[in-house]
């Protein structure tokens, strides 16, 4: 069995920080991160434009950046120390993992990072240095009905489940919840270093690529006025799936897809996991509110579709097939052959897109 282990300490992740994207069209990109979710731009030219929530004191949470294919150039976190930034360049070059060094950073208002090829293939940053900027959490002025207030998650595709559990504890992350079957197959896991649900979540799917960044809002109401804003402007067939509850991480969701087909996930609602005894919630595969609280189902782009992911030179990472079985296929849809009893023998099943 294939496992990935460093010999050196690995560095103090704090949180995930941000993600930087790549679009094939900067201005369609604008309305949609701006002008319909209200992300705050911090700084913005021609080719990149940087982007924050109302919470936050660093210079961004999302990079915008024009290029020729639509993917993501890195998944950002920030760690504790910037002997943590020395540390992570380490650790990943004793994993044999290409690295990169910039003292003035990769982006604007970064300072000193690591930028690297994991071994699953995604492309990870780490840094300390930052500049600051007004947080705005007390600008109720600025605030809208949907104001995304944090970055909470990133959400990741790989065909390996438990070789990207074991890497990902091997930094120090904790797994909070998972969802497997009876033989053993483990279909989704997350992970986290801040106190809640996830940082990033390992999806099993054809991989590397992006599943979706997550920013949070206060309550479960202002993603409903999201839902009400993209009715009004006749942009509705950008809402994918939900409005909705989760099981796993119990978080009222909305996921959309941007003009590019990235997808993002608006969140809130999930709990506290900062215990060192903090319980490991484990879902049945067959279990229909594992996906969705309510039971309905789950579309089929929600399993298929992702983003791809960049190398250090800005070429996309080569995909490879999942071997184990997926879980669009074991529940049929995500929500046949599977139950909401699960002492029912026939009440609670569903056929989903079967039908």
């Amino acid at each position: 069995m294939k496992t990935i282990t460093s010999s050196v300490p690995a560095p103090d992740i704090l949180r995930c920080a941000y993600m930087e994207i790549q679009v094939t069209d900067l201005q369609a990109a604008r309305e949609f991160y701006v002008d319909i979710l209200g992300l705050t731009v911090t700084e913005e030219d021609e080719r990149s434009i940087y982007l924050r929530t109302l919470e936050e004191f660093i210079h961004h949470n999302l990079v915008l950046r024009k290029g020729p294919i639509a993917a993501v150039a890195a998944f950002s976190y920030r760690v504790r120390s910037p002997e943590d930034v020395d540390k992570a360049e380490a650790y990943f070059k004793a994993l044999g993992c290409r690295t990169e060094r910039r003292a003035t950073g990769f982006t604007k208002g970064i300072g000193d990072s690591v930028r690297v090829e994991d071994p699953l293939g995604f492309p990870y940053e780490f840094f300390y240095d930052v500049q600051h900027v007004d947080r705005l959490a007390w600008r109720y002025d600025l605030y809208t009905p949907g104001a995304l207030v944090r970055l909470d998650h990133f959400n990741q595709i790989t065909p390996d489940v438990p070789l990207a559990v074991e890497y990902i504890q091997g930094l120090g992350f904790r797994v909070t919840e998972d969802i497997r079957d009876a033989n053993g197959v483990v279909y989704a896991a997350w992970v986290r270093r801040k106190q809640t649900v996830h940082d990033t979540a390992m999806t099993g799917g054809a991989g590397p690529r992006m599943h979706h960044i997550a920013f949070s809002t206060h309550e479960k109401h202002n993603i409903l006025s999201i839902c009400d804003k993209l009715g009004a402007l006749r942009k509705s067939d950008l809402i994918e799936r939900g409005p909705g509850r989760h099981g796993v991480s119990n978080a009222f969701y909305l996921y959309l897809r941007d003009p590019d087909g990235h997808r993002v996930e608006i969140y809130t609602q999930d709990y506290y996991t900062g215990d060192p005894d903090n319980p490991v919630v484990s879902w049945d595969v067959h279990d229909n509110q594992r996906r969705d609280w309510w039971g309905t189902p789950v579309v089929a782009s929600w399993y298929t579709d992702g983003s791809y992911v960049l190398d250090l030179d800005g070429n996309p990472q080569p995909v490879i097939e999942r071997h184990a079985p997926s879980e669009m296929a074991v529940t049929i849809g995500a929500d046949g052959f599977s139950y909401t009893r699960k002492e029912d023998t026939t009440e609670g099943f569903k056929l989903g897109n079967t039908l």
